[in-house]
């Protein structure tokens, strides 16, 4: 094993996640959400292996050249969105990969920067954005109609008061811009009451917004496919998430990409699919009791992997026909 310095940031189910995706000396690894850099960190570690690391936040690709300079030479870090993993790669010169690991969503990091406006925690700028670039979640709340806040709260925070939450935000910005993120969550807060012990009245708000203004379900889609595509015969699969919409997504990627289709007795000359992944977890794996109380932020994530076949990829299908931040701001 390679000598590479402590971790200053444990990611989530760090050790599961190495252990489904059981690296290889000399192998070839993407870190498609590369964050504080834990799971590359874990990789490396790992006799001779090579990474891949991907961050579409500028942040997190210069806080990992620290690490790109222990490495010798065998992490490199790439500003980029993880949907274009397979183009990564490419620009590489890397074909075909051993394991891709993705950990969806906003790191500890993001959330811990007031500035960065992920937080109904601490006020900031009500901005959201994992890039910097394009329209901030303050934009969408200025712009969209009643009726596209209510469906982006609903489809993508789950929220069953969205067109309550929608309602109130209109009435709001009519008297002043809704600029901060103190704000955003107070005007939440008048409209869900949370009773003792349930999550902050914002926390699904807040999710819908900072999912739709970073396109994370597209995103997410794109990605999966693309790993189909990168991945050797025998390469692995491990993706982290941390609510029912992400998780949904990937459960049923695996389980549609692990069935057998096509022909059957009854229509003997239509040709069967083979399966491109065997699925590895049959149930998500979720964090232990001691990971949770030393990060409770771990405690809604699920672990799935999967293994891939050598059948050839199968082209990427429709994304889902939910409201875009472009055609929402095209309409405001």
């Amino acid at each position: 094993m390679t000598s590479i310095h402590p971790p200053r940031h444990i990611p989530v189910l760090g050790r599961e996640v190495i252990e489904w995706l059981s690296p290889r000396a000399g192998g070839v690894y993407v870190d498609a959400t590369f964050g504080a850099g834990g799971y590359s960190r874990a990789l490396l570690a790992v006799d001779g292996t090579r990474v891949i690391g991907i961050d579409r936040d500028r942040t997190a690709i210069a806080g990992g050249f620290d690490l790109v300079d222990k490495s010798d030479g065998r992490l490199t870090l790439v500003e980029d969105r993880f949907s274009h993993l397979a183009e990564v790669c490419a620009a590489q010169d890397v074909d075909a990969v051993d394991g891709v690991v993705m950990d969806i969503g906003v790191s500890s990091m993001q959330i811990d920067q007031a500035e960065r406006g992920f937080s109904f925690r601490l006020d900031g700028p009500l901005d959201m954005r994992m890039s910097g670039t394009g329209p901030t979640a303050a934009d969408v709340v200025a712009r969209a109609s009643e009726a596209d806040l209510a469906n982006i709260i609903y489809i993508f925070g789950e929220e069953r008061y969205s067109r309550h939450i929608a309602r109130a935000i209109v009435a709001a910005r009519r008297e002043t811009p809704i600029t901060t993120t103190r704000a955003l969550a107070d005007i939440v807060g008048k409209v869900v009451r949370a009773k003792p012990g349930e999550i902050h009245p914002a926390t699904r708000t807040f999710q819908a917004f900072r999912i739709f203004v970073n396109a994370e379900l597209d995103e997410l889609h794109l990605a999966l496919a693309a790993a189909e595509r990168v991945l050797k015969p025998g390469g692995r699969l491990v993706v982290v998430t941390f609510h029912s919409l992400e998780d949904r997504i990937v459960k049923n990627f695996l389980v549609e990409r692990s069935r057998r289709g096509g022909g059957s007795r009854h229509l003997p000359q239509v040709v069967q699919q083979a399966p491109r992944f065997s699925v590895l977890t049959k149930r998500p794996v979720k964090p232990g009791d001691d990971e949770v109380d030393i990060n409770p932020r771990a405690r809604s994530a699920k672990l799935r992997a999967a293994e891939r076949t050598d059948a050839p990829a199968q082209p990427a299908a429709d994304l889902p026909s939910w409201p875009t931040l472009d055609s929402v701001m095209r309409r405001g």
